[in-house]
């Protein structure tokens, strides 16, 4: 029997963050990954396989090399069971493992509807991270023309844009009002569209699919409204759930979503047995409520916590709730949301209030690579702390997101960014005196003041 003091079951981002945190942090330990895959794809590259990446091997996480250079051993294999009391897993090659802490990091799995008709033809996808089925589907969709996305969420929108990038017409179907609009306010949702719509993107929103139609093979999608549109293929993206099944049959505790329940160390009800990423369950930052968030970079939080208090807990570092940072970019246009929307807010009863401001990300404006930049802060109105936040502009979105981020996680004020101070450049930054991130907060503030 093999042995090892740390089994972290699972090989993509929070599984190998686990593992090379844990080890970090408690470097006498021995550690040891099982992947059923040797090759492990970058979560959120996996769209851009289809369209600016010339194949899936330039989109593979580093994992064998990183583990190894830490001195963490790597198997590839299956757990198919634990027995939580013995401590032992048992792998799929015939072998067991012994281990004192454990770590799964089993991931999600697409959520293909059982109740749609026509979801077994040929050519309709779903969106797995998995190398095989990916490189299938991509060599598949060369010759198919027509395609339409179910779900606008961001993976739906990014490979809608992706696959235009190759020739393909692309309809995507959203069933709520607007697309992206349970990360967006439907102000800047509309302005993804309208960058969409000008790209070639054909958009339906306010309609769910009914049924698949064909022989064999696809020829069409039915919509609830009985529109009919034309397709080659069909790719799903309608949402993933919790692979948690293996939790589930060796007794550790899966909530009424599927979740595996942990507490902020990240562990579960199960002494010494810890869940981190898409398979462990979430609280929203800001409203404390349950959410099904799933993001690498959530996951790789989580699974730097868990690492940090494997064999002793650090009160200062804990996990608690997802902030659900997302940046995405269309072209040379990036999207970014943290927190909660202006909607969510309201929804959760939160007396919210709202400053937007436009301004440019370069200082003077017509440097090259000058781009708007739009920033819309939500703070709750009594306290006047930073709860939520959007942004269009430049490539620089994703930084300026993971900021308002920060401030969300911090708490910060309108007061407090008021007085922070920033470093900027006419190159890299907005100017100093138009800084559109403290020039809503100054528009917060005014509406404070004057109440």
């Amino acid at each position: 029997m093999k042995t090892t003091d740390v089994l972290i079951i699972g090989g993509s981002a929070a599984g190998m963050v686990a593992a090379l945190t844990g080890k970090s942090s408690w470097p006498k330990k021995s550690f040891t990954l099982v992947k059923k895959q040797k090759e492990m794809m970058v979560p959120c590259g996996i769209p851009y396989i289809f369209g600016t990446l010339d194949n899936s091997n330039m989109n593979l996480l580093p994992v064998d090399t990183s583990l190894e250079k830490a001195g963490i051993t790597s198997l590839v294999d299956e757990v198919t069971g634990i027995d939580t009391v013995n401590k032992t897993a048992d792998l799929a090659g015939g072998e067991k493992i012994q281990y004192d802490k454990l770590v799964i990091a089993t991931g999600s799995i697409p959520v293909k509807p059982k109740w749609l008709k026509g979801g077994e033809k040929n050519n309709v996808f779903v969106i797995p991270k998995d190398k095989v089925y990916l490189d299938e589907m991509v060599a598949k969709l060369k010759d198919l023309k027509k395609v339409v996305v179910i779900g606008a969420g961001f993976i739906g929108v990014e490979f809608s844009d992706e696959l235009m990038k190759r020739g393909h017409e692309v309809t995507i179907v959203e069933k709520l009002p607007d697309i992206l609009s349970l990360a967006f306010d439907v102000e800047i949702s509309q302005k993804i569209s309208e960058i969409l719509f000008q790209r070639g993107l054909k958009i339906i929103t306010g309609n769910g699919i009914r049924k698949i139609t064909g022989e064999k093979n696809v020829e069409s999608v039915s919509l609830e409204n009985n529109e009919t549109v034309n397709a080659d293929a069909v790719i799903l993206s309608v949402g993933y759930k919790p692979n948690t099944e293996l939790a589930r049959k060796s007794g550790i505790y899966v909530d009424e979503g599927g979740f595996i329940a942990v507490d902020e160390y990240m562990r579960t009800h199960v002494k010494d047995i810890f869940a981190v990423g898409d398979c462990a369950q979430k609280r929203d930052f800001v409203t404390r409520a349950r959410v099904a968030t799933m993001l690498a970079s959530t996951a790789c939080a989580e699974a730097r916590i868990a690492g940090m208090n494997l064999f002793n807990l650090s009160v200062v570092k804990t996990f608690s709730g997802t902030i659900a940072i997302y940046s995405t970019a269309i072209g040379d246009t990036g999207f970014g949301t943290a927190g909660v929307t202006e909607a969510r807010a309201k929804a959760e009863g939160i007396d919210s209030i709202t400053g937007t401001f436009e301004g440019v990300d370069r200082h003077p404006g017509n440097l090259p690579g000058s781009h708007k930049q739009l920033v819309k802060l939500i703070a709750a109105r009594q306290s006047g702390v930073i709860i939520g936040g959007e942004v269009i502009g430049g490539l620089s979105t994703g930084e300026l997101t993971n900021v308002i981020g920060l401030a969300i996680q911090n708490r910060m004020s309108v007061n407090s960014l008021l007085t922070s101070q920033i470093g900027t450049h006419p190159c890299l930054t907005a100017s100093p005196a138009g800084y559109p991130l403290i020039k809503a907060a100054e528009i917060i503030h005014g509406k404070l003041r004057n109440r």
